[in-house]
């Protein structure tokens, strides 16, 4: 039996930080990623030490899966209706507290998730905290059908975005697509800076076929941001420190 990989300090930091807001009885929502993962081994921990009644939502099927193996209730979102409280991960987060999510492929859920919430907490180490985001590709969920032509549009967009040429690539692992949790696609649109989100997040939104991109525009109200040395900051929208 071998021994469990060590567990990443800034991201574990992040995660305990963020446990200690939850109460006894809210609806939360479970992210996905590698802080989120430890997010809720460190949650699973709380709520047996101390029985908490908690009702929980998740992002993705794998967060679902972690959650229920250690023993926690996971319901689906629609029988919990609006929830106090989501606490994800992140791929950049800019100083703005706007993000791109999506590493996963799980953005479609985490963003419905996340807009059902009063709340979204986002916990990260350090190196996800950008000046601008784009360096991290952009993931858009694409219906199957007809990705290439939604591609193309794409690619179109970006043009008249002053972005020509840049990479809109299919996400793949070992030859194969990658699919999502609703059976779609994943494009990857290698930007390298994204100076107008919000026109860029408008015109995604208008290309048929594309079902969610993995901007995350005034979403998220704090993030908690964990240091190697096992300290976090916190970071309000209005202040980026």
């Amino acid at each position: 039996m071998t021994d469990p990989a060590p567990v990443d300090p800034a991201k574990d930091a992040a995660a305990r930080a963020a446990v200690a807001l939850v109460e006894n009885g809210m609806k939360l929502g479970l992210g996905t990623g590698s802080t989120a993962k430890i997010f809720v081994d460190r949650l699973a921990e709380r709520v047996h030490a101390e029985g908490l009644d908690l009702r929980l939502a998740s992002t993705s099927k794998a967060t679902a899966d972690q959650a229920r193996a250690l023993g926690l209730v996971v319901e689906e979102l629609d029988d919990l209706g609006w929830m106090d409280l989501t606490i994800d991960g992140a791929d950049e987060v800019d100083p703005d507290l706007n993000l791109i999510k999506g590493g996963g492929a799980a953005h479609l859920r985490e963003k419905i998730v996340a807009t059902a919430s009063d709340r979204m907490v986002v916990v990260a180490d350090q190196g996800k905290v950008v000046d601008c985001l784009g360096a991290f590709k952009l993931p858009v969920e694409v219906i199957p059908f007809g990705w290439a032509s939604t591609r193309t549009h794409i690619e179109r967009v970006l043009t008249e975005l002053n972005m020509p040429g840049r990479p809109v690539v299919r996400r793949e692992k070992d030859g194969q697509p990658v699919i999502t949790d609703e059976q779609n696609y994943i494009l990857d649109l290698d930007l390298g800076e994204i100076h107008d989100a919000p026109a860029l997040a408008r015109a995604l939104n208008a290309i048929a076929g594309v079902v969610e991109h993995g901007l995350f525009l005034n979403i998220c109200q704090l993030a908690i941001i964990g240091r190697p040395d096992g300290s976090v900051v916190e970071l309000q929208r209005e202040e980026m420190q």
